[in-house]
C-alpha cells in the first residue's frame, strides 16, 4: 500500500463553487480554503459575478477550474480559450462534440497565449458526455451510440486534438485508462459520497474511493459537501476516501 498525504489527496479534490451570487461564493472559499485543491466556476456563478470572483481565489492563492464548456465555431471558442489564459485559471473545458477542427484551434490558442505570456499552461479539457445523460437520453437527442461507445469515440478526437484530457463519468475511467494511458487526465464530476443514498439529476456516478481507485486525476464534488450539516467534516471524508482509493491503486 502507498503512503498517500493528506495534502495530495487533498489536491485532487474539486469543489463545486455553485453559488448564486459573490457574497455566497467568497464565504464557501474562505471556508474551504485548505480544505480543497481547486474551485471549480461553472456557468451560474460566472453569469451571475463575471471573472471578478476568478481573480478574487487566484488572489487567495487558490486555483480555479473555470467550467464554461464552451462549445462555438472554432475561431469563437479559441478567442475565449485566450481569455481563459488571461485570466490565469488553473484549468478550463470544451465540449469535445464541437469537433476536432474547434479543439484544435483552442489548444494552440491557449498554448500560444499561455508560453507568451509566461503563465503555466492550464490544463486543457474536453467534455465527453455529461453525467446527467444515459443511453436513452442520447438515443432521444439522436445518437446511435451508446454512452461508453460515445465517450471512447469524443476522447480519442480530444486527444489526437491535443487536448490534456477530458471529463467524464466514473464509469468511463476503466476503458479511458485502458485505451490513453497513465498521462491522459481524467476529471470525473456526479461524485458522491460512499455513505451518501440520496438520488439526483446525476445518472451515471461513483464514490471517490471508487473513482480515485479506478484512476481518476480529479474529483468534482458539489452537493456531498455544500448540504452536509458540517463541509469541512464532509471534505475531510471525502479527502480520506481519495487517499484510500489512490493507495488501493
Amino acid at each position: 500500500m502507498k503512503n498517500i498525504s493528506s495534502k495530495e489527496a487533498t489536491g485532487k479534490l474539486i469543489f463545486a463553487l455553485d453559488a448564486k451570487n459573490y457574497a455566497e461564493a467568497l464565504s464557501w472559499v474562505d471556508l474551504l480554503s485548505g480544505h480543497v485543491g481547486m474551485f471549480k466556476i461553472g456557468k451560474e456563478l460566472f453569469t451571475a459575478v463575471g471573472p471578478k470572483i476568478v481573480q478574487t481565489i487566484k488572489e487567495r492563492s487558490q486555483k480555479v477550474f473555470l467550467d464554461l464548456k464552451f462549445h462555438d465555431i472554432p475561431n469563437t471558442v479559441a478567442r475565449a480559450a485566450e481569455a481563459a489564459v488571461k485570466l490565469d485559471v488553473d484549468m478550463f473545458n470544451v465540449h469535445a462534440s464541437g469537433g476536432s477542427q474547434m479543439i484544435k484551434e483552442a489548444v494552440s490558442a491557449t498554448w500560444k497565449c499561455s508560453d507568451e505570456s509566461g503563465k503555466v499552461r492550464p490544463v486543457f479539457l474536453a467534455v465527453t458526455v455529461l453525467t446527467s445523460l444515459n443511453n436513452d437520453d442520447l438515443k432521444e437527442i439522436g445518437f446511435q451510440k451508446s454512452t461508453n461507445e460515445l465517450v471512447l469515440h469524443l476522447a480519442g478526437l480530444a486527444k489526437t486534438a491535443g487536448a490534456s484530457g477530458v471529463v467524464a463519468s466514473a464509469q468511463d475511467i476503466e476503458m479511458l485508462r485502458k485505451n490513453f494511458g497513465d498521462q491522459f487526465v481524467i476529471v470525473t464530476p456526479g461524485i458522491r459520497s460512499a455513505a451518501e443514498a440520496k438520488k439526483d439529476d446525476q445518472k451515471r456516478t461513483l464514490s471517490a474511493y471508487e473513482a480515485v481507485k479506478t484512476g481518476a486525476d480529479y474529483i468534482v464534488v458539489g452537493r456531498p459537501i455544500r448540504n452536509a450539516p458540517d463541509p469541512l467534516e464532509a471534505c475531510r471524508q471525502i479527502v480520506q476516501e481519495i487517499a484510500a482509493g489512490l493507495s488501493a491503486r
